[in-house]
């Protein structure tokens, strides 16, 4: 008998219940693998793994011989629900966005000013600070800004940092915090 098989059966002499912890410890990792299998998502299988094992611990009827078999039952369906889960989730936030109020003019405004002040700050600091800027406002790791702006890679964090201590600095002067 393995060690995952003695874990089910071994009863608490004095409390007559089953050793919950030991079969948690003999079984997580491999339950938590098939549901990242379903799902291809590491750290939310460990999540529903744990769920899996509370089902388990709260209903007395899955306790016995076939534990390992209802456990991994239960894990399956905890994967293939969060999947309907996460597709309905991603179907209904998609319609949100197509049917999204449009903006009102007062953001169309806002928006335009908030664009003319940025502009306005970039125009006034270093052009290689503003390059960096956008180039990274756009996405670029730090290799390809290196590669782009023809500095060393190891030195754009410092680069990166300054032109956004710059472009803060020129913003407060020129429009105050906010």
């Amino acid at each position: 008998m393995d060690a995952s098989r003695e874990a089910l059966v071994e009863m608490n002499v004095g409390e007559d219940r089953l050793d919950i912890e030991a079969i948690f410890h003999a079984h997580y990792e491999r339950i938590a693998r098939v549901i990242a299998r379903v799902l291809k998502d590491p750290s939310r299988a460990e999540e529903l793994a744990v769920e899996v094992f509370l089902k388990w611990s709260r209903n007395p009827g899955a306790h016995g011989e076939n534990a390992s078999a209802w456990l991994y039952r239960v894990a399956v369906r905890a994967g293939l629900d969060e999947l309907r889960r996460e597709t309905r989730r991603s179907r209904r936030e998609s319609l949100a966005r197509f049917f999204r109020p449009s903006p009102t003019p007062e953001d169309v405004r806002t928006t335009k000013e908030d664009q003319e002040q940025v502009r306005a700050v970039l125009a006034a600091i270093q052009s290689r600070q503003a390059e960096l800027l956008i180039l990274r406002s756009h996405g670029l790791s730090y290799e390809e800004l290196a590669a782009a702006l023809n500095l060393n890679p190891a030195s754009i964090g410092t680069f990166l940092s300054r032109a956004e201590q710059t472009f803060r600095k020129e913003y407060i002067k020129r429009y105050g915090p906010q």
